[in-house]
């Protein structure tokens, strides 16, 4: 099978999936190896970027999706009826960098490092599902840990948690005005 009939089941896989798909997944299918099914995503992915596609291919926690061009965001928001989605309340966004930064985590240590409970921005970022659950602990009462999923990657625009910006950064910074 010649690379370009690869790539073309690649982009036919992705197309009908819609989901992230993980390499070995599509190795598994295709029977090649995973490198070389890497090497035609990534591309594949160069190959829209070039002809400045409507389309692109994604990459998160390598799994790779394809989408739409964000670029077109203004037509595609025209062509489809906007769904009201309510974006996240301030707690929510407090809740949600904790559990980023100190995953896994359990509810009682969030609101240990916010001082406030955080019931409601729990099950908020949980029916985004941009957090899971991710077993419990092993002590008296055996509380839920919490870690971010993949939505939350993909809705942040980050490959994987290595990528969220550094803490130190952020203490680096002068939020006094001038």
């Amino acid at each position: 099978m010649d690379e370009k009939k690869i790539k073309s089941i690649i982009e036919a896989m992705l197309f009908v999936w819609g989901d992230p798909v993980n390499i070995k997944t599509i190795a598994d299918i295709i029977s090649l190896p995973p490198e070389f099914i890497r090497k035609c995503l990534l591309d594949l992915k160069k190959e829209y970027e070039v002809q400045d596609r409507g389309i692109q291919i994604i990459e998160v926690n390598n799994c790779f999706q394809l989408c739409t061009n964000s670029k077109y965001f203004d037509y595609i928001q025209k062509l489809c009826t906007p769904i009201q989605n309510k974006g996240l309340t301030q707690a929510a966004l407090e809740v949600l960098a904790i559990i980023a930064y100190n995953q896994p985590i359990t509810r009682p240590e969030i609101e240990a490092i916010r001082g406030v409970k955080s019931d409601k921005a729990i099950n908020t970022l949980l029916e985004k599902e941009l957090i899971a659950e991710n077993g419990r602990l092993e002590r008296i009462g055996r509380p839920i840990l919490y870690c971010t999923t993949d939505k939350f990657l993909k809705s942040f625009g980050l490959n994987n948690l290595e990528d969220l910006p550094r803490i130190e950064d952020f203490e680096a910074l002068d939020y006094t005005d001038k």
